[in-house]
Order: structure tokens, then C-alpha cells, then sequence
């Protein structure tokens, strides 16, 4: 039985939670003040925390609906639990580690009720010093925009070039509201219609790259999406998946390990899914061996550096 005694709300929260206990109220609280802007409910799904976020939810917000993993099932299937819980006509993924200031949803639904055609909207993510989270805005991780961002760092060297930052659109000012490829989950604004029609999160993916996939399958079926900075969140960036010593808790080598190859794995998934088809089989071959060198250099600095 839903806990909201909103029956019929606009908009469905899904908030992820995993060891994030003082962050997730922050996120929480801020959520709350925002009731006003539009009728919503929340959903936390917490993924086997060990550091009382359950305890605080059930505590400090009676309101909550709370669905309790007895495991870590990772970002993807995670978020999915609440699959069956959603009735608003919008969803919203928001990482534990963000906070939202007024006019959020009220200027988020908005946008939406006034562009039929966008099935996604992202919005400026500041990291806490005020900087921008880059990743706020990416383009699809296709052989030539890899190849220019992780392996040559072009686009640290051209942040304005067309040609070499297309992946963190660097030749567009991040104060323009614009089309992009992929949405970050970390506020990941979407209709229910349309993760009906995709079929939401894909499994396949523990952690990262869950969003670029969802993004692809959402522009192949004809939908927009949408960087939008005049809607802005703080994003205190990788304290949600476990790559950072959060709340007191201890991370394990082994997780340490687990989370920081995680993107990497995503990306050889990725690649085999939705790009493998579409270039010629010795580039393919080669994109993924450059994957598993990344990934054995990560490897090897999460051993050195714990």
C-alpha cells in the first residue's frame, strides 16, 4: 500500500540510496521543500545500506515508500524495483547525492508540459565548490569521441572544438538549453510513457552506463532530450556509487575495485550492444582491447592508490 496520501501525483521520485545516510536526508529534505511546485511522491530504494539510511527513511520520513534490497543489485535493476510503484505521469531518478533548489520541479514540468516531443530532461549539475559537473551533458561514447576523450584527452586540450569535445559538448556554453545524447542519472527526468515504451533500465549494466543506454533507446524510438541550465541541482559527484569513504563507512578493496571497473565494463557492454553492428569488425576489435587496457590501468591504480 503506497504511504503518499497524494493518490494521483504528477511526478514519481525515485531515489537510489546506498550508504548515503546523511546525504540521503539532505537530498530528502530538499525534496520536501518543494512540495508546493508539484504533487509528487518518493520512492528510496536502498541497496543493502550498512549505515542506517533504512532506519533514518522509516524515522525522519514516514512518508517515503521504502523498498529494501537485501543486496547491492547495483543502479539499473535497482532503480527498477520501482518499476511497479510509479503512477506518476513523470519519474524522476535523483541521485542520494544531490540537493535541489526552488523552482526545480515547477520549471522540470514545465519544460515538459510544453514540449511534447522530448521524452528527457537533464538539467546543470554544480559540484559543491559552484564548478559545473561536465558530465551534466555527454555525447554517445562512439569510437571517435572515445578515442578523442580518454585516450588523446583532446578535449581538455580544445574544450571548444567541434570535432575533438564532442563528448562533454564543450563548443556549446553550458548556460544554453540544448539537444544532447545522454542524460546523467544523477537527475534524469523522463515520462512513465516513455520508460514503458523503452523498457527502463537495462540489467545488463551494474553501475554506469544503465543512462547512456536508456538515452539510446529513447532517442531511437523518436524521442528528444534535453540539457536544460536553468534548472540547476549541487551534486556532490561519486559519493552515491561507493567511490568515495561516505558516512562513516569503509569501502573494501574489493568494492573499490568493483565500482571503479564498473564504467569500464559498462562501456565494452555498451559498445557490443548498440555500436558492435554499425563499424567494421578490426575497429571493433581494437575499441575493445583499447576497454580492457583502461580497464587494467584503473585496476592497477585502485590497487596502488588503497
Amino acid at each position: 500500500m503506497k504511504k503518499s496520501s497524494n493518490k494521483n501525483p504528477e511526478l514519481s521520485i525515485v531515489i537510489l540510496s546506498y550508504n548515503t545516510k546523511d546525504l540521503l536526508k539532505d537530498c530528502l529534505e530538499s525534496v520536501f521543500a518543494l512540495r508546493k511546485e508539484v504533487s509528487f511522491e518518493v520512492i528510496v530504494v536502498d541497496n543493502a545500506s550498512c549505515d542506517g539510511s533504512s532506519e533514518m527513511v522509516k524515522k525522519e520520513f514516514p512518508e517515503v515508500e521504502l523498498i529494501q534490497n537485501t543486496q547491492n543489485l547495483g543502479f539499473a535493476a535497482a532503480n527498477n524495483k520501482a518499476k511497479g510503484l510509479c503512477v506518476g505521469k513523470y519519474v524522476l531518478f535523483l541521485n542520494s547525492d544531490t540537493t535541489l533548489p526552488s523552482g526545480t520541479f515547477k520549471s522540470s514540468i514545465d519544460y515538459m508540459e510544453q514540449h511534447e516531443g522530448v521524452g528527457v530532461i537533464t538539467c546543470k549539475m554544480k559540484l559543491p565548490g559552484g564548478s559545473l559537473d561536465k558530465d551534466s551533458r555527454r555525447s554517445f561514447p562512439t569510437p571517435w569521441v572515445s578515442f578523442t576523450h580518454l585516450v588523446l584527452h583532446l578535449d581538455k586540450l580544445l574544450p571548444q572544438s567541434k570535432l575533438f569535445a564532442k563528448y562533454w559538448y564543450g563548443y556549446i556554453s553550458p548556460d544554453t538549453t540544448h539537444e544532447i545524447d545522454v542524460a546523467q542519472g544523477a537527475y534524469f527526468l523522463t515520462r512513465k510513457r516513455v520508460l514503458d515504451e523503452v523498457g527502463w533500465f537495462d540489467e545488463d549494466y551494474f553501475l554506469d552506463g544503465e543512462d547512456i543506454d536508456l538515452c539510446w533507446r529513447i532517442k531511437d524510438a523518436g524521442w528528444k532530450i534535453i540539457y536544460l541550465p536553468e534548472v540547476w541541482i549541487t551534486h556532490i559527484k561519486g559519493a552515491s556509487k561507493g567511490k568515495k569513504k561516505a558516512q562513516g563507512v569503509s569501502v573494501s578493496l574489493k568494492d573499490k575495485l568493483k565500482f571503479r571497473t564498473a564504467g569500464v565494463t559498462s562501456m565494452e557492454i555498451f559498445y557490443k550492444k548498440r555500436l558492435w553492428d554499425r563499424y567494421p569488425l578490426a575497429l571493433n576489435l581494437l575499441v575493445i582491447k583499447g576497454i580492457w587496457l583502461v580497464k587494467g590501468v584503473r585496476v592497477v591504480k585502485t590497487i596502488v592508490t588503497s
